[in-house]
């Protein structure tokens, strides 16, 4: 779907499972994203099947797939979704522990964020984040997202920092 120099970003399928249920197990997607009950390959399979691919086949764009160039290994997702309480997407980001730091999920996010604005036509995307979450906020300013406001999350503790592309 997309490249960078180092990535292919391309649609996750079924067959992803072992690497999804590592990455939505993964200590920083607990602590910042939240546990999505993925306890089994099963669960794992049936979160792509009915949140990815949904998305993609519903609403034109989702999370997407980040795989390395050199050794065709899937390290992390990144790319849009849709909430209610937004009026356009937010854009979203995460990869297993052994890519953290590495540059891998900012090079993913610029890519993702200009096939936003060129082929799918946003004028605005949002970035949402935990203030304790300073890798993820440092990734949205790199890509030129401001804080706009605060809003609290009544499902969870956290109070969730809202970014937003310049208007």
């Amino acid at each position: 779907m997309l490249q960078t120099e180092r990535l292919h970003i391309e649609l996750a399928n079924p067959g992803d499972k072992e690497f999804i249920f590592r990455l939505l197990n993964s200590p920083n997607w607990l602590k910042y994203i939240g546990d999505r009950g993925i306890k089994t390959l099963e669960d794992a399979e049936n979160y792509i099947r009915n949140a990815l691919i949904k998305n993609y086949h519903e609403k034109g764009f989702g999370l997407y797939k980040l795989v390395l160039k050199a050794d065709k290994t899937p390290i992390g997702i990144c790319g849009f979704l849709k909430r209610d309480y937004l009026d356009s997407v937010d854009i979203g980001y995460a990869v297993l522990p052994a890519y953290e730091e590495k540059g891998y999920t900012l090079e993913a996010a610029a890519a993702v964020m200009d096939y936003g604005k060129t082929y799918l036509s946003l004028q605005t995307v949002y970035g949402i984040t935990t203030e304790a979450n300073l890798a993820s906020r440092h990734i949205l300013e790199k890509l030129g997202l401001q804080l706009t406001h605060k809003r609290p999350d009544p499902e969870s503790k956290y109070e969730w920092l809202v970014y937003a592309t310049k208007k």
